[in-house]
């Protein structure tokens, strides 16, 4: 297919996306994350691991101080902001890559933006904050509209979507309209199909091999398909490359970011599936001549 190509319009600069794939790298601040928590969540460490993240070649930090694995329960406003305010203070002007936090919450978006974050990656896809895009519009933000069904204390018990793109596909124009009625321009929304928020295991391939169907909303896709459930092999190695297929499946099939844990691997996956991606539209330079038959022999 053919990926279109935008300007993310930030507080501080424009990304530009479509042209090769950029990297949102994971920073979890939080003690309970699935596959890091506890790990990061010292701002000292936080901070060398960013700068680490960076240097590997990430496009973008995406900081997150609580948990949304399947059945967390929900932090206060002022634990969160504990957690990541500390983070911030270290990381401001350090970096040269934009920064964002992965919250719903406009008041913890608010001391975000203010210090200094330039995207706002909303799990909930403003349903859970009503005054979370005028916040956004008010900072001057990006923001990622990531599509959740329930909450993660409910996902185990949300029967499977019997169209599950179709949902998505709606649900996050709607999003989208939201956003900009609350303030945001077009031209700062990307879409996220929220690979493993509240969708059953064999859905998630299935959001996968659909993805195109979203380029109608035309507006810039993320796809954070990195370490989900759904993904879960024998050992740790053997979910890395599947890892690997899910990030290939998810380029070729439009998505204009990829959300990834591990950055050095992941560069090399984009290279090759942007490669692949640019020679899938490429126009031949000549047409090849037409094959001649050889004459008999008389």
């Amino acid at each position: 297919m053919i990926r279109k190509r935008f300007e993310w319009r930030l507080g501080r600069r424009t990304l530009l996306l479509g042209e090769r794939t950029l990297l949102m790298a994971v920073l979890n601040v939080t003690p309970d994350s699935f596959s890091d928590g506890g790990k990061f969540n010292d701002p000292d460490r936080a901070f060398a691991r960013a700068i680490e993240l960076e240097e590997q070649g990430a496009d973008i930090l995406d900081v997150g101080a609580e948990s949304t694995r399947p059945g967390s329960a929900r932090i206060s406003e002022a634990e969160e902001l504990r957690r990541l305010v500390p983070v911030l203070k270290r990381l401001r002007d350090k970096l040269s890559i934009p920064v964002s936090v992965d919250t719903y919450k406009s008041g913890v978006a608010a001391k975000a933006l203010e210090m200094g974050v330039e995207i706002i990656n909303d799990p909930s896809a403003l349903t859970f904050d009503p005054q979370l895009a005028r916040t956004v519009a008010n900072g001057n933000g990006g923001i990622v509209l990531n599509h959740m069904r329930g909450t993660p204390e409910t996902w185990a018990k949300l029967p499977p979507l019997k169209d599950v793109m179709g949902a998505i596909r709606l649900d996050l124009d709607a999003c989208v309209h939201r956003a900009v009625r609350g303030g945001i321009p077009r031209s700062s929304l990307v879409v996220d199909p929220g690979i493993g928020f509240g969708k059953r295991k064999e859905q998630n391939t299935e959001i996968l091999a659909r993805l195109p169907e979203l380029a109608g909303l035309d507006v810039p896709i993320l796809v954070g398909p990195s370490r989900k459930s759904f993904l879960a092999q024998a050992t740790e190695i053997e979910t890395a490359y599947a890892t690997a297929a899910a990030v290939t499946a998810a380029i070729l099939g439009g998505a204009h970011i990829v959300r990834v844990h591990d950055v050095t691997p992941m560069k090399a996956v984009l290279h090759i599936a942007d490669a692949v991606l640019h020679a899938s539209y490429r126009e031949p330079e000549e047409a090849p001549a037409p094959l001649r038959r050889p004459r008999p022999l008389s």
